[in-house]
């Protein structure tokens, strides 16, 4: 990965633990992004849909960064010197309502009509998300395989997995995933996904969050 601060080889540098980031008023918008090693938290300044500034394949800008390991053995610490995340190092990215554009109920239902909703489990490792993907008519969730144009996918309802625990926030509704790390396109039922979000609950309560439930064929 170019960016080599974010290897775990720098470990033994980072403080054990560390409050997550300042939650003062801002106006940029909010960043949660995951690398193969670290869970990146902080805020970006973009504009337009975050979806396009991921596929315009630029250098993300970022401010007043955090990180942890995604294996959650150790909390957040800053990192006062990452000021840019290149797309093509993020696994996936979470979104939320504030990261997210605001649709009309016209573009909804033209969404709806035009596209078919695939209940999918992804293989992007180390992580595993298990979600909606909208594709277009004809279009099979295995070309998610295929090279795009667009370098990351909307997965919908999506919670990721890092083994058997649950990467991310309860109110998380998107994760845009980089569609070069898929190994894996599985179709799941309803159910599966269901499930899975039903039992995303915070880290740190010492109890198992779920297990390793892979889709059936």
């Amino acid at each position: 990965m170019p960016l080599g601060f974010l290897r775990r080889g720098k470990k033994d540098e980072r403080p054990a633990t560390a409050p997550a980031p300042t939650s003062r008023v801002r106006t940029a918008v909010p960043f949660d992004g995951l690398t193969e090693e670290w869970r990146l938290v902080g805020f970006m300044e973009i504009e337009g849909r975050l979806s396009d500034a991921l596929n315009r394949r630029e250098d993300i800008p970022l401010s007043d960064v955090s990180w942890a390991p995604v294996d959650g053995s150790a909390g957040f610490s800053p990192v006062p010197g990452l000021q840019k995340a290149d797309p093509y190092d993020l696994v996936a990215v979470l979104a939320n309502d504030q990261t997210l554009p605001q649709l009309t109920e016209a573009e909804k239902a033209a969404f709806k009509v035009h596209k078919v909703a695939y209940d999918v489990a992804l293989e992007a490792p180390p992580f595993r998300i298990l979600g909606t993907v909208y594709l277009y008519p004809g279009s099979e969730p295995e070309r998610l395989l295929d090279r795009s144009t667009e370098l990351f996918v909307p997965v919908i309802d999506a919670v990721a997995f890092h083994r058997d625990r649950p990467v991310g926030d309860p109110d998380v509704s998107v994760i845009l995933v980089n569609r070069s790390y898929i190994r894996d396109v599985r179709q799941v039922d309803r159910h599966t996904v269901a499930a899975a979000r039903a039992q995303l609950r915070p880290a740190g309560d010492g109890e198992p969050l779920i297990g390793d439930e892979r889709a059936k064929d």
